[in-house]
């Protein structure tokens, strides 16, 4: 039994788990992981290598020998600073696609679960809940409609200076969200003893005290 406390976050794709998660561990002091970064190193990893995102035996490969580390903010792959690589879509389809091979999940497991330090962790993902951390004492589930995380999605590339198609953007979340259900190992899916957070109306800060307060009431029973 894992005797440091966890938060697991997971989620679809853009529903502001990582903002949700990074918040609540900020303010808890807790260690933060941002399971999807992992998946999105591994693609752009492979993908610098020429490897097709389907290889899974490479793919794999990669995964397993991830020289990867997180300052802070600052995500470095290889020994270069790749914080805004990993968060182009292209990147985003690519984590989605790896994300699938029970090959490269394997190869991951225990790089994630080595992230539960003292004080605690917050973790986001798929599949924090279920498989990672399946023993977190406070397991959250948060999502929002398709077209409220397109539109979120849009707005963060706008604000970057990147070139933005909502109609394009909802289709590839909805394409992502069928993919994330339907794979074979760990498929995106609610835990039953996974509290519901849906985000629609809620801002940042309005998840962050709706994840607090739980936590609260967890820690103390």
């Amino acid at each position: 039994m894992n005797l440091v406390p966890v938060i697991a976050i997971d989620g679809p794709s853009a529903s502001g788990k990582g903002t949700v998660a990074h918040g609540v561990a900020e303010a808890l002091g807790f260690h933060y992981l941002d399971s999807g970064a992992l998946y999105r190193l591994t693609a752009l990893a492979a993908g610098r290598r020429g490897l097709s995102w389907d290889d899974e035996v490479a793919v794999a490969g990669v995964a397993a020998a991830l020289d990867a580390r997180f300052d802070g903010e600052t995500i470095v792959l290889d020994g270069a600073d790749v914080s805004s690589a990993i968060r182009s879509e292209d990147i985003g389809v690519g984590a989605s696609r790896v994300a699938a091979l029970p090959a490269v999940r394997a190869a991951l497991l225990q790089r994630q679960r080595g992230y539960a330090r003292m004080p605690g962790l917050v973790a986001d993902g798929r599949d924090m809940g279920s498989v990672v951390f399946p023993e977190a004492p406070l397991k959250v589930f948060l999502t929002a409609s398709a077209a409220v995380r397109a539109a979120r999605r849009y707005q963060q590339l706008i604000g970057r200076g990147e070139a933005a198609d909502l109609a394009a953007i909802t289709a590839d979340l909805e394409t992502r969200d069928a993919r994330d259900r339907a794979r074979s190992v760990s498929p995106l899916a609610q835990q039953a003893d996974a509290l519901l957070l849906d985000t629609d109306g809620l801002g940042i800060a309005e998840a962050v005290d709706q994840v607090l307060a739980w936590w609260r009431v967890k820690a103390q029973a």
